[in-house]
């Protein structure tokens, strides 16, 4: 069942992954192979960890769904060799898992019990958050490795009501740090977006 909240971010999710998926398809073998603006990732290392990102996020809502403690991935070192070892397929495999991952987390947000949405899951980063928060952390890293595709979709092209979600997220993802905060103003340049860090 899924929670209102979360709801709402799945059609721009959907949205996010065929923008994804129109830009990389126009990519030839070679291209693909390529560098991005993550080097020393290629297009390909991008486009693998989009996939494996979804299936992490699957893993943290069957921990969620069980009550049990699964890490989102096995360790830093195996989440990098998934990554690499996936990097230089051709691109319509490296769509094809990329949409088979997208179609997985989708089936598990959308399978997700009610009481399993109040419960909270350690990331990597030791961070906790809620299923509904990684459905907004999944979108941001959508736009984010679009761009970081190099192939002609930039932070501009972001839709201005995804780019909100987005500036949100973040906000809340470096609020949540333990360090203290320099005072920190995010202002939109196109838009009436505001937020404001640190300084407290």
């Amino acid at each position: 069942m899924v929670r209102v909240d979360a709801e709402g971010l799945l059609g721009p999710i959907d949205e996010s992954m065929a923008r994804l998926v129109r830009t990389a398809g126009k990519l030839t073998d070679e291209q693909v192979r390529g560098m991005s603006l993550v080097p020393p990732w290629t297009r390909g290392h991008v486009l693998t960890h989009v996939a494996r990102a979804a299936d992490s996020l699957c893993r943290l809502l069957e921990g969620a769904r069980t009550g049990r403690a699964i890490p989102q991935y096995a360790s830093m070192a195996a989440r990098e060799a998934e990554i690499e070892a996936g990097a230089g397929r051709p691109v319509a495999v490296l769509l094809d898992d990329v949409a088979a991952g997208a179609a997985r987390l989708d089936a598990a947000v959308r399978s997700l019990p009610e009481g399993a949405w109040r419960r909270r899951v350690r990331l990597r980063t030791g961070e906790l958050r809620t299923p509904g928060s990684l459905l907004a952390t999944r979108l941001r890293e959508l736009e984010v490795h679009h761009a970081d595709l190099a192939a002609g979709y930039t932070f501009a092209d972001v839709p201005e009501r995804i780019a909100r979600w987005i500036i949100e997220d973040f906000a809340e993802a470096v609020s949540r740090r333990p360090e203290a905060l320099p005072a920190l103003r995010i202002e939109a340049t196109d838009a009436e977006v505001v937020v404001e860090l640190g300084g407290g």
